[in-house]
């Protein structure tokens, strides 16, 4: 009798379960979440400036090139508020909500859970495939991810499907038939769309891979199976109408920066503040991975000794040479390893089936031949080395526990129900995580990761996090801005607080700077014109409003936690008072008395 938690082949149910999952893990919070800074805001207003312009070519934030990625994201953001704009019938781009630019990254994440299952039945097996899956869909940072308009969920996607046809190529490289052009289609595509959205990143997993096993096997025959020829006319064919057209419409000026500022930039100094020592991404996975990241660490030592098997070994050169240029390079953001998440699964999940069936009848019959710590029995070292896994397991849970139920509180004051609720669920998830792990039981854990992962994520994304309002300032500025819109013409201009989200949120015209050009906003437009002012920024605004003759008349104070910059924020809203230091009236000179008219004599 077939196993329904280790199916032989994966068929569309399965599909349609992880799917299902997914999406009941991703869409909790996907409207009601404001839009993230920094990277999330700039994207959806460059894409907005993009449907206002018409000009689907050059990528701009407000007046600034934003000569940083290719233009991928952007066409599937305008496709996604094209589509939402005709469904609503609300054609003002500054009125779609932030949730129809986040559609690109809910179907990227979506799909890179599918591709995660097809991708792991094609190197391990069906069982593999589906359990690794789950693990991506439950995710913190896939989560994350999939709530935002970037380009990491899709990026995944197309990666998982470019090294899913490699890895099956590679594996059946001794095989005397050629790969299938499916696979080979697959792969070039995956490429092309790839580069379209995130630049060369992918090449990264894709040539690390080939590299390392080249060298490791001493064998590059098989490679011809890719039939690199006709691949990369198509990649080429994809890619080259835009790179041709956005060199003309910039003279060349996208690739001096997005190499030289963006990619040279992030390898020598970290930017926005986003530097690391190595090592980083070795901490910060247990989390950005969490509940997987357990099953990844007990599986650890298991891989290395399988590092001739030839799935595993395609996965090692999956991870490995790319986990380390980004740990060499100086700027380090957690999603920066993503790509490496779903080959790391596989690791975890084939490392957990190998020890389950370790304890079966089968098992046991061949006990004398598994390594001492697969036995019941394991030597000290690796009790040791899987009890510190453990360890550290629950560490980042009870962390991320705290985190939930520390969020209101810090931020709000008090304590939200639904955060000790999704306190209670973490821990109770990751707990539950690792005694189902060593009871060895594949059912409940299956069950174990999707509920109690699935709900964790629900509860901090899609309960907690829209309530934080103390963190979410520029929906609050936006809303009073709308309220005391003074003019239809009125601008607002910031300093101080100059968050890409509140661009989104306010407006294109929005004016970001110094207090000078704040109170010279107000001194050309004193009828019209809001002015945003921080506190630290105060004294030299309304300095320099007095020396153009004005007062500011405060609208409303503003208070909350500036995430991006890590600390609090006081901020004011004003507008023009009244004129300040204004010369006295000249009395209007009297005539003589005998020469004042007679008083009108009244009826």
């Amino acid at each position: 009798m077939n196993d329904p938690y280790r199916p032989a082949v994966l068929r569309p149910v399965h599909y349609v379960i992880l799917a299902l999952l997914a999406l009941a893990a991703f869409l909790p919070g996907f409207t009601t979440i404001p839009p993230f800074d920094r990277d999330e805001s700039r994207f959806a207003q460059a894409t907005r400036q993009m449907l206002e312009t018409k000009d689907f070519v050059s990528i701009r934030f407000q007046d600034e090139a934003r000569n940083k990625k290719p233009v991928g994201i952007y066409w599937l953001q305008s496709a996604t508020v094209t589509a939402v704009q005709a469904i609503t019938g609300d054609h003002n781009a500054e009125d779609t909500p932030i949730w129809a630019y986040r559609l690109p990254s809910l179907v990227g994440a979506v799909i890179a859970v599918l591709l995660t299952a097809w991708a792991g039945q094609l190197l391990f097996g069906a069982t593999t495939g589906f359990g690794a899956a789950l693990l991506m869909a439950v995710s913190v940072l896939l989560s994350v991810e999939a709530r935002m308009a970037k380009t990491d969920a899709v990026l995944l996607a197309t990666v998982v499907a470019a090294m899913g046809a490699l890895g099956r190529i590679y594996l059946d490289r001794r095989k005397p038939i050629p790969p299938t052009w499916g696979l080979v289609l697959t792969f070039w595509i995956a490429m092309g769309v790839s580069i379209l959205v995130k630049g060369p990143v992918i090449l990264l997993p894709v040539l690390g891979s080939i590299i390392t096993l080249g060298f490791a096997d001493r064998d590059w025959r098989w490679l011809k199976g890719l039939r690199p020829l006709p691949g990369i006319a198509i990649v080429l064919a994809m890619v080259l109408p835009w790179l041709i057209a956005i060199t003309i419409a910039t003279k060349g000026q996208f690739f001096a920066d997005s190499i030289g500022h963006e990619f040279l930039g992030k390898v020598g100094s970290g930017q926005e503040k986003h530097a690391g020592p190595p090592g980083y991404y070795l901490i910060t996975f247990w989390l950005s991975f969490w509940p997987g990241s357990l099953l990844v660490g007990l599986g650890a030592a298991w891989a290395w000794r399988r590092r001739h098997d030839d799935a595993v070994r395609f996965c090692l050169a999956w991870i490995v040479p790319t986990w380390l240029i980004f740990e060499a390079v100086a700027t380090k953001l957690p999603h920066y390893v993503l790509p490496t998440f779903p080959a790391l699964a596989f690791l975890g999940m084939a490392a957990l089936l190998s020890r389950i069936d370790a304890k079966t009848a089968e098992g046991k019959a061949a006990n004398r031949n598994l390594p001492p710590e697969e036995r019941g029995r394991p030597s000290i070292a690796a009790a040791v080395g899987r009890w510190g896994v453990i360890a550290l397991y629950l560490i980042i849970t009870a962390a991320l526990a705290v985190i939930a139920i520390g969020a209101p509180l810090r931020l709000e004051g008090t304590n939200l129900p639904a955060g000790a609720v999704a306190c209670a669920l973490v821990l109770a998830t990751g707990i539950a995580f690792v005694v189902l792990e060593r009871i060895g039981c594949l059912k409940r854990l299956t069950l174990g990761i999707a509920a109690g992962g699935a709900l964790s994520m629900v509860t901090i994304l899609g309960l907690v996090m829209p309530t934080l309002k103390a963190m979410w300032l520029s929906p609050a500025i936006a809303q009073v801005v709308a309220d005391n819109r003074l003019c239809p013409t009125t601008v607002l201009a910031a300093a101080g607080y100059t968050e890409p989200s509140m661009v989104f949120l306010v407006g294109t015209k929005t004016m970001l700077g110094e207090p000078d050009m704040v109170a010279n906003h107000l001194a050309d437009d004193p009828s019209c014109g809001l002015a945003l002012v921080r506190d630290k920024e105060e004294p030299a605004f309304t300095a320099a409003l007095a020396a153009r003759g004005l007062s500011p008349e405060l609208i409303k104070h503003f208070r909350g936690f500036n995430y991006s910059r890590g600390n609090w924020a006081n901020l004011a809203l004003y507008r023009a008072g009244a004129p300040v230091n204004a010369p006295a009236a000249e009395p209007t000179a009297q005539p003589p008395a005998a020469e004042q008219p007679a008083a009108t004599p009244q009826p």
